[in-house]
């Protein structure tokens, strides 16, 4: 890694998982090449998403801050003070600083340290401290992927039967699609793991899981709480009056629903069983919030069946009941 993974975050070392999660979100949506045309992009969301990969696992990011870019090449049975005291030594034997440099994997595979017009193997020189695990396939030995996060919206009546969705998928290892399917009941907040699916493990370690978020649209009729679902049920005054059975539309398709005679604007009517589906358990329910309506114009004989009404009624809505 080119530069600090904190750096790279915009964030301090002692970050928690919520702000490094928060600062990589708000960094993917600015660098994302899909979003972001700037031809540096692309490399800077690459830097981004390995900066990220390191972190967001508790894990590696306890190496990284231990061994610093260096981490992938230690051996887990390195002792950090150690290792630290054995660069400092290095460098120290080598002249300190403009002598030589620290170069690539010499013929033999192991790091080494060009100074004094000749090269250092480094893995003598800090006494083997790098480890068989450092001339394992692919450099290094096998480093796990991390865990991966996406957001992903579906609408109610989707929450309510499920549905497929194809995601493309960016990070350090590139771009990829993958098909996943969102299972009837989900709510709004759930996370769906998807196994082997998140950040590419490197020297033969396994990929890490990615989790789908699930978000709901905003819907122009359902409001949904968790599994329940409100909506609002228009009705005459006279239906509220007398009582009625009304037809309501759900996720689930049509339904009836009983108003009790005398109900008031406001009052909610609960039709059980009729929200999210729940494959584990209980379906939430559908609440109705009654709304009265009038006719906004009246027929003649609407008027005059309401002018009887008003004549012959008691009924005060402003007295207290």
């Amino acid at each position: 890694m080119a530069r600090d993974a904190y750096e790279v975050l915009g964030v301090s070392r002692d970050a928690d998982q919520s702000e490094i999660q928060r600062a990589y979100r708000r960094l993917a949506r600015k660098l994302h090449p899909d979003i972001n045309k700037d031809p540096g992009a692309e490399d800077e969301f690459k830097e981004l998403s390995e900066a990220y990969d390191v972190l967001s696992d508790p894990d590696q990011r306890k190496r990284y801050d231990a061994f610093g870019p260096d981490f992938r090449r230690v051996g887990a049975d390195v002792d950090p003070d150690a290792y630290r005291r054995a660069r400092a030594h290095a460098h120290a034997g080598a002249g300190g600083g403009g002598f030589g440099g620290w170069g690539g994997a010499g013929p033999s595979g192991d790091f080494q340290y060009s100074g004094f017009g000749g090269e250092v193997d480094l893995e003598n020189l800090l006494g083997g401290i790098f480890g068989a695990r450092g001339r394992g396939r692919g450099g290094w030995g096998p480093v796990s992927g991390a865990d991966q996060e996406t957001e992903v919206e579906v609408t109610v009546e989707e929450a309510y039967s499920g549905t497929q969705r194809t995601l493309s998928i960016s990070d350090a290892g590139g771009a990829r699609t993958i098909d996943v399917t969102i299972p009837p009941g989900v709510v709004d907040g759930q996370r769906i793991r998807l196994r082997a699916q998140g950040g590419q493990g490197s020297g033969g370690g396994a990929p890490g899981d990615l989790y789908l978020i699930v978000r709901i649209a905003p819907h122009p009729r359902y409001r949904p709480d968790g599994r329940d679902l409100h909506v609002l049920l228009p009705v005459a005054p006279w239906e509220a009056a007398l009582g009625s059975s009304v037809p309501i539309e759900t996720p689930g398709g049509p339904a009836t629903l009983k108003v009790p005679a005398g109900t008031a604007s406001h009052r909610r009517l609960r039709l059980k069983a009729r929200g999210l589906p729940n494959q584990r358990g209980r379906p939430g329910d559908l609440y109705a919030e009654v709304q009265i309506k009038t006719p906004t114009s009246p027929t003649a004989r609407e008027r005059e069946l309401f002018e009887q009404l008003a004549k012959a009624s008691t009924f005060d809505p402003r007295r207290a009941s």
